[in-house]
């Protein structure tokens, strides 16, 4: 690790603590050239392939961002959609995998989104799932309803 202030190529570590829930390793750094301290974070990169062979680090904002469009006009707060998109980022790393396709993603979203708010789950699953005809959305609805234990 270069030091931030100096650019001396080796540093000592002073202190290293585990953060957002073993997720990352907060590191206290001193430099032995200049003298300076300072503070790294480390993280494990998660990364996504897409079907196009692409594949990019995983982004929590980018869930996000997509749940958002799928909430739009619905009563649902930035809170609960930050909440959803922790939930998410969660459980794609409990599977332990250090790459996975974008598929998992997208079936990790629907879960917490369907509890969240179901006409936004909808809206999701039919871009995500592809639907192509009413009865798709027909099926989908009846199997909401069905778990419910509505008729």
């Amino acid at each position: 690790m270069h030091c931030p202030f100096c650019r001396h190529p080796d540093t000592r570590v002073i202190d290293s603590r585990s953060t957002d829930d073993g997720a990352a390793i907060r590191r206290r750094r001193t430099c032995p050239e200049c003298g300076r301290r300072f503070t790294t974070q480390e993280t494990v990169l998660l990364m996504v392939s897409k079907r196009s062979g692409v594949t990019e680090p995983f982004s929590r904002d980018k869930v996000v961002a997509g749940v958002r469009r799928a909430c739009q006009g619905r009563p649902v707060s930035e809170d609960s959609l930050a909440q959803l998109g922790q939930q998410v980022e969660e459980a794609i790393r409990a599977k332990g995998a250090a790459e996975l396709p974008s598929n998992e993603v997208g079936l990790a979203i629907l879960g917490p989104l369907r509890e969240l708010d179901e006409v936004a789950y909808l809206r999701f699953a039919s871009v995500y799932r592809g639907f192509e005809s009413l009865a798709d959305f027909e099926a989908e609805i009846s199997q909401l309803k069905a778990e419910k234990g509505e008729s």
